[in-house]
This record gives C-alpha cells, sequence and structure tokens, in this order.
C-alpha cells in the first residue's frame, strides 16, 4: 500500500501528456547502467567507510536531490509560468495541481515522521493519554511502519519524476533534471571518494552521472522537438503539450 499510494502521488497522470518510449527506455537503461556500475565499483575496489555509513550516504543524497527540488522546481515553475502568454498561462495554473500534490503528499509524510519520532514524542504522548495509549499506540507504530516506506518511495519517484513538472508541460522535467544532478555534483566534489580506487576511476563515477544525465535531457528535448513538435519558445508562445 505505501509504494503504491506513493506510486500515485509522484508519477505524472495528466491525460493528454506527450510521452516517448524510446526516452523512457533509454532512460530506465541508463539507471540499470548506473546500478551495475555502482556494484561493480563496491566489489572492484575497497570501501573507505563502512558499508552502513555508505548506505546512509547515498540515502542522504537522495533526500538532497529531494531537498534541491524542493527549492528549485516551485521557481522554475514560477518562472515558466510567469514567462508564458496569458491564454496559456491558466492552463499551466490549473496543471499545478499535479507537483503540488506531490509537495503536499511529501510534506504530510515527513511530517508525520518528524512528530512522531522527534524526540521520542509518539511515546511522551503515550504516556499522557493514560488508559487510552492501548488504542494509540497501535496507530502510532502503523503510522511510522506506513510512514517510513512511504517517504524513502516518495522521495524517490520526486527526483525520478522532478516533482511532476511533466503535468505543467512536457519540456520542464528536460529543463531541470541537469539542474538537479549537478547540484548534487557540487555536493559530491565536497564530499572524499567512497571507495579507495585510482583517480581515473574516481573522476569517470563523479562525472558519469551529471553528463549522462544532461545528455539523456537533451536527447530528450531533441525529440520532444523533432517528433512532436514540442519546444520551449512554443510552449511559452501557446503550445500547452498534449498531442
Amino acid at each position: 500500500m505505501p509504494f503504491t499510494l506513493a506510486a500515485r502521488a509522484f508519477t505524472p497522470s495528466r491525460p493528454d501528456r506527450v510521452t516517448d518510449g524510446a526516452t523512457e527506455t533509454v532512460q530506465v537503461l541508463r539507471t540499470a547502467v548506473g546500478i551495475a556500475a555502482t556494484i561493480w565499483l563496491l566489489y572492484a575496489y575497497p570501501l573507505r567507510q563502512s558499508a552502513t555509513d555508505f548506505v546512509k550516504d547515498q540515502a542522504a543524497q537522495t533526500f538532497i536531490g529531494a531537498g534541491v527540488l524542493l527549492v528549485t522546481v516551485p521557481a522554475a515553475l514560477g518562472v515558466f509560468v510567469a514567462a508564458a502568454r496569458p491564454p496559456v498561462r491558466f492552463v499551466y495554473l490549473r496543471r499545478l495541481a499535479g507537483p503540488a500534490k506531490g509537495f503536499l503528499a511529501l510534506f504530510a509524510s515527513v511530517l508525520v515522521l518528524w512528530g512522531l519520532l522527534q524526540d521520542s514524542a509518539g511515546a511522551k504522548i503515550a504516556q499522557q493519554l493514560g488508559m487510552w495509549q492501548i488504542l494509540f499506540l497501535p496507530l502510532a507504530l502503523g503510522a511510522v511502519l506506513f510512514a517510513v516506506p512511504y517517504g524513502l518511495t516518495a522521495v524517490f519517484l520526486c527526483v525520478h519524476y522532478v516533482f511532476r513538472t511533466a503535468d505543467v508541460h512536457e519540456v520542464l522535467p528536460g529543463l531541470l533534471s541537469p539542474v538537479l544532478v549537478w547540484s548534487l555534483f557540487a555536493f559530491q566534489v565536497a564530499d572524499p571518494s567512497p571507495v579507495d580506487a585510482p583517480a581515473a576511476v574516481r573522476t569517470l563515477f563523479l562525472f558519469g552521472p551529471p553528463v549522462s544525465v544532461t545528455a539523456l535531457s537533451l536527447w530528450e528535448l531533441y525529440r520532444l522537438r523533432r517528433r512532436f513538435g514540442i519546444t520551449v519558445y512554443r510552449a511559452l508562445r501557446g503550445g500547452t503539450g498534449g498531442p
């Protein structure tokens, strides 16, 4: 249930949204290659930190990505909608409901976890309820068990789908994805490599993700223009997307 609800909340769902099967396939392949390369890197070279710390760092990078999107996506959507011509601007304003649902869903899951886990707040509330804690404790435990997988899935999906910006217009994910990966690149440059690998290998794994995502984003925008006639200029001048 948490995974299904998170997928519904963070997957673009505009009925007339243009999708390109080739782009989606390449995106999946790139993700698979990235995972395989990371597994090879961890197998080929010793970690400079414990496995637990490595997993925490990877999770932290995903959360940082979500945090970057929380700042950049509203700003980018505001600029995009404001730059659009008045007739189509109102269409984009209505479509903001998709990204807004993603923001609210992520905020709600984080709020639940923070409220119940911060300084053992859930246990303290239960103690104050007296005999009613027998009802509160199962509900609180259920909320935590639901919110943890939901929140982790939500963070991953909101980064993958760039907070459902495709619901506003198809060009937005291709424009915003490079901003996200190069922002994460700035954080990774400041951190030491997690593995004891040669400099060439570390450089490849440092620059590979942002460069590949940027190239794929440019190809996605090219495919939208070549196959469907969708461009940023036409989006701002009145091409609202869709077939």
